[in-house]
């Protein structure tokens, strides 16, 4: 499987980690008052569909970046890829 790497071009996915669902960069708010709650699911509920789902990388065989997959996971086809960062700074912002 080739991961188009937004900074470094196509690039083979044995030189990434898959980290999870990336729903995993919105972390609960620790002000809340059903924390503990929203710590538990955030830690230990995950989704398994059958389609796109939008899933962590970590470019461990290179720049060590972190990205966000858009990948069917029937067919293992890309449709996106962006750099974790960004998406993390979107949702700062939309908030």
């Amino acid at each position: 499987m080739i991961i188009n790497h937004p900074l470094l071009g196509p690039r083979d996915s044995a030189e990434f980690v898959y980290m999870g669902d990336a729903r995993l960069i919105e972390r609960p708010d620790p002000e809340s008052d059903t924390v503990a709650e929203q710590f538990h699911d955030y830690a230990y509920l995950r989704d398994n569909p059958a389609g796109t789902l939008r899933e962590l990388w970590f470019h461990e065989g290179g720049d060590r970046s972190w990205l966000v997959v858009t990948r069917d996971t029937r067919t293992h086809e890309i449709s996106k890829v962006e750099l974790a960062r960004d998406v993390a700074r979107s949702k700062g912002r939309s908030k």
